[in-house]
């Protein structure tokens, strides 16, 4: 894999000239950087061919660098969750990545690199882990009393009583509904993953419900972070997804507003971290789409990048060219 000057900021486990899509472009619409960044190069792991030199100009995107990582929420109703069931021993690079820290070094690949397949993703990398009560873990409850942070959105989507306290009717559902999504442990806990899930299928017949991603002519990237969800439009008509995402966390969020696709990598490997990004999408500075080996379901966010499972990010890197545009709205919620 080639190592690319990092630039990123994701957590858990990258500009030359681009063309714009043909179609009818609003003022509001991106213009996307007219050219990349050139960083020290950096020499390629054995087996690829060293890429060719990049252009020199400035991004028209500065990334601030580095800074130091905010402290993460204590307070709320998630700040004493831990994950339900032991999870497996993930290096740390797979768990919480500080990924890039400077914009790309921007070339065009090589046929022998783009021929190389990021590594697949280990057996039960995207197990949906929910997150329970410290007490609920240590001694494997099988239906929890505990009231969760969602449990008012999980009581209306399951229909049931919207009270915000959980009852031994609401645990029996909330298990049922679990199980059969596969989300352990299926103890009843109105937890973040839970509600998660219930998002995505909230959002598979019309993502756009909310009209809050702009239809246009040509392809647009909706990156709704309100629900951490992503999907494609073409016009009136989704063309990938939706799907589940992690964004940036507070301190490293996802920029807002309008992109574009200027560059991607489908072995980008952060040379600063050796941390892999496959099928990396960038559309601002450091900020990309791409895959990580590690769960999406967190409760802290990633340091900027809209990070997805190895299997979106592939299908995705099929989808999008680019020069294609991105919407992004919202606001992650880290507690």
């Amino acid at each position: 894999m080639i190592s690319g000057r990092i630039a990123c900021r994701s957590i858990a486990v990258v500009l030359a000239a681009t063309l714009l899509p043909i179609g009818s472009a609003s003022a509001d619409d991106p213009v996307p950087p007219a050219s990349g960044p050139q960083g020290a190069p950096v020499p390629p792991p054995a087996g690829l061919v060293p890429p060719s030199a990049g252009p020199t100009a400035e991004p028209a995107h500065r990334d601030p660098g580095p800074q130091a990582d905010p402290v993460p929420p204590v307070s709320g109703p998630q700040s004493e969750l831990v994950p339900g069931v032991p999870l497996n021993s993930l290096q740390l690079w797979q768990t919480d990545t500080p990924d890039q820290a400077l914009a790309p070094e921007v070339y065009t690949p090589s046929a022998a690199e783009d021929a190389v397949e990021p590594q697949d993703a280990a057996d039960g990398t995207y197990d949906r882990v929910e997150y329970v009560p410290r007490e609920d873990a240590v001694e494997d409850v099988e239906c929890s009393e505990r009231t969760g942070p969602q449990q008012r959105q999980v009581e209306e989507f399951l229909k049931l009583e919207v009270d915000g306290e959980q009852s031994v009717a609401d645990c029996r559902a909330i298990r049922a509904f679990q199980t059969k999504h596969k989300i352990e442990p299926a103890s009843g806990f109105a937890g973040p993953v839970t509600w998660a899930t219930m998002q995505l299928i909230s959002a598979r017949k019309n993502p756009n419900a909310e009209k809050k991603c702009p239809k246009r002519r040509y392809r647009v990237a909706c990156v709704d972070l309100d629900r951490q969800l992503m999907w494609v439009q073409d016009g009136r008509r989704v063309v990938f997804g939706p799907v589940s995402i992690r964004s940036g966390r507070e301190g490293y969020g996802t920029r807002t507003g309008w992109h574009a696709i200027y560059w991607r990598h489908k072995n980008h490997v952060s040379s600063l971290y050796h941390s892999p990004m496959p099928y990396s999408q960038f559309f601002n500075g450091g900020q990309a789409f791409h895959g990580v080996y590690g769960t999406l379901y967190t409760p802290i966010g990633s340091r900027g990048c809209v990070n997805m499972t190895l299997d979106d990010a592939r299908a995705l890197w099929e989808v999008l060219r680019k020069g294609d545009r991105l919407y992004v709205w919202g606001h992650r919620l880290e507690e």
